[in-house]
Formats: C-alpha cells, structure tokens, sequence
C-alpha cells in the first residue's frame, strides 16, 4: 500500500489542523492504520492509531483528548484531526500501515507533512 500523507502546516498554540493520508495500491480498511511524528533531534514516536480490523483506536498520552484519528474507507483515507496544539506538537507527521509496537522497522516512510505550531 502506498501512503501519502497532507495536511500540515503552521498554526498558532490552540490552534487545529486536519492531516490525511491517502492510500492507493490496495484498500486499507483492516491494516493497523496509524500516524506517527518526529520533532527535530528526537526519535520517531507513535501518535494515533487503528487496530487490527480497523475498528478500535488507541493514542499515545501526550494527545490523548486532543487529537481524534478517523477513517473514510470508501475513500480510503484516514484523518488525524489535532486540535489545541501545542508548540511541542511541532514535527513531520507521517502516516504508515503500522500499530504502536511495531513501526521501528518500518522503512517505507514517506515525506511526511510539516506541522509547526508557534507560541
């Protein structure tokens, strides 16, 4: 499957933005969906995701209440909708066919989008 992820861009701390990830080469409907970031000197980290057969959500503390993962299957995009950014939400936002526990290996990864929230 191949991802293409969009959507950023630079926002005020409060401020939202929505993000999409566009699946084409096959559909998506029950791979573990997820979206993950890297701020500038840190490590890649898991932010939202789907489960195994695309139903139950999980996302990491720190955007927990925050940030909501959605999915459109007919159109085979799933959506991360963040709102009340924070400064230290600033980093590439990539999406990947991958859970919480099993994205390290991963090498597929796109561009990503940009997501810069100033103070």
């Amino acid at each position: 499957v191949q991802l293409q992820a969009s959507g950023g861009g630079l926002v005020q701390t409060g401020g939202s933005l929505r993000l999409s990830c566009k699946a084409s080469g096959r559909t998506f409907s029950s791979l573990p969906m997820g979206w993950f970031r890297q701020a500038p000197g840190k490590e890649r980290e898991f932010v939202a995701g789907f489960t195994w057969g695309g139903v139950s959500t999980v996302y990491a503390d720190s955007v927990k209440g925050r940030f909501t993962i959605s999915r459109d299957n007919a159109k085979n995009t799933m959506y991360l909708q963040m709102n009340s950014l924070k400064p230290e939400d600033t980093a590439i936002y990539y999406c990947a066919p991958k859970g919480r526990y099993d994205y390290t290996d991963y090498d597929n990864w796109g561009p990503g989008t940009q997501v810069t929230v100033s103070s």
